[in-house]
């Protein structure tokens, strides 16, 4: 009998056998023999996926597996090389070096020369560095070995741009309720009993997996190892005998990135409740609330800004008190900021005045202001003409003067732009108003 996972080995069936088989974990028992037994991934391995389409031709291309853990990578790798023939070579990019890929190169040349075609499956292909990267280019150019590479950060960052062009990018999805249960119905049908849950606690845990079709089947596990004859599990007893599985984040990578981003763009689209998920989502994980803070002092100013003048405020205050509090009172105080900000006016105004005068100050250089606003302290400058016909604001009717500030080779300019919604309607008739007294005053 062939072991789809390892070398041909001869079936000993009997006791021993069947003991051996027992106690191999779930998740490895239930590991799917064809790529029609894959199950959550069906854009590449179902009628018409990918896959498919390359079995169907008897072709494989050099790939990169980019998808959350328990999704599958490894499994699909396994299936393609056995149903076109090829040898397998699985290593990691944890626990291999320059030497280890010496060695798998050398034995794939010896097969290509024999005829023979290799598939190299490179776990977490993103920890090699860019040199170890570049030594798979030569392999695959001369049709030595077709890579797949697997990795759970975006490849886009991770990897070098010469092996991206060489290798299409497949994505494996993090399983939906929907496959987590069809799992949870195959674990059931070879265990040959059902799970001792009722639906609501059957819901929890497939929320518990958090995606993850290994971990959705090593739960299933722990559930029947628990379970006394007889007994049901609620939640809360299911959530106690397997304790709670920590969300997939990594403060360094893509999750984190995605969430802040999540969050902010809640913010920026009034909607508090999303914006609290988001922002929960990430102090669950273990986000510096910090961080937190100093994002929420940026939305203020960035999509808020003077559409509420006290969203910055109220943001700067919430880092301030969290920063004083510490966990775990001091988070309620950034959610208090997180739902002010995402229910305050916006307006993106300063932040495009910003950078638009960032703009005008780097491309017209060193420009003088006009002289009648810089200060005279000497005879020299007076004779100059510095403060000539400068004329003092508070002085003026309505305190203003109207006089033009901008340097004389630059012209008037208008960055500043309100929008009519929260203060800055306030703002926008100030600077209606003053314009059409700048225009009565000659100002411009």
């Amino acid at each position: 009998m062939a072991d789809l996972f390892g070398e041909d080995a001869p079936a000993r069936p009997g006791k021993a056998t069947d003991e051996v088989a027992s106690s191999r974990p779930l998740a490895d028992r239930l590991r799917p023999r064809t790529l029609a037994e894959v199950v959550g991934q069906e854009h590449l391995t179902g009628e018409g996926g990918v896959l498919t389409r390359m079995l169907g031709q008897r072709s494989l291309g050099s790939m990169i597996f980019w998808g959350p853990p328990g999704t599958g990578k490894t499994t699909v790798a396994r299936l393609l090389a056995t149903q076109v023939d090829f040898a397998f070579e699985q290593i990691s990019a944890i626990f291999s070096g320059v030497a280890d890929l010496k060695k798998v190169f050398e034995a794939a040349r010896l097969r290509h020369r024999n005829g023979r075609s290799t598939l190299l499956f490179v776990d977490e292909i993103h920890r090699f560095n860019r040199a170890q990267q570049d030594s798979f280019l030569p392999v695959m150019e001369d049709g030595t070995v077709v890579l797949v590479g697997a990795t759970t950060e975006n490849p886009s960052f991770e990897l070098n741009a010469a092996l991206l062009s060489r290798a299409r990018v497949l994505i494996f999805r993090a399983h939906d309720a929907t496959s987590l249960a069809k799992l949870l119905e195959r674990a059931e049908a070879a265990e040959g009993k059902p799970l001792p849950m009722d639906e609501a606690a059957r819901a929890a845990l497939v929320r518990m997996a958090d995606g993850d079709g290994r971990a959705i089947l090593t739960l299933a596990e722990e559930v029947w190892r628990a379970a006394r004859p007889g007994e049901t599990f609620d939640v809360a007893a299911v959530q106690t005998v397997v304790q709670r599985r920590a969300p997939v984040y990594d403060k360094g990578q893509e999750g984190h990135y995605n969430l802040i981003s999540a969050l902010h763009k809640a913010v920026r689209g009034s909607d508090p409740d999303a914006a609290l998920y988001y922002f929960c989502r990430m102090v669950d994980a273990g986000e510096d609330p910090l961080f937190l803070g100093r994002r929420l002092v940026r939305m203020a100013s960035e999509d808020i800004g003077l559409a509420d003048p006290q969203a910055l405020g109220v943001a700067s205050a919430a880092k301030d008190a969290y920063d004083y509090l510490g966990s775990p009172e001091g988070e309620l105080a950034l959610a208090e900021a997180v739902v002010y900000l995402a229910t305050a006016p916006k307006s993106n105004a300063l932040y495009v005045a910003y950078k638009a005068a960032m703009r005008a100050a780097k491309e017209n250089g060193s420009l003088l202001p006009p002289k009648h606003i810089l200060n005279a302290p000497t005879k020299l400058m007076k004779d100059e003409g510095y403060a000539a016909g400068y004329r003092y604001d508070h002085d003026e009717p309505d305190a203003f003067s109207g006089q033009d500030y901008f340097p004389t080779e630059l012209g008037r300019q208008r960055f500043y732009d309100p929008t009519p919604r929260g203060f800055e309607a306030t703002l926008a008739k100030r600077l209606d108003h003053w314009a059409k007294l700048r225009r009565e005053r000659g100002g411009e």
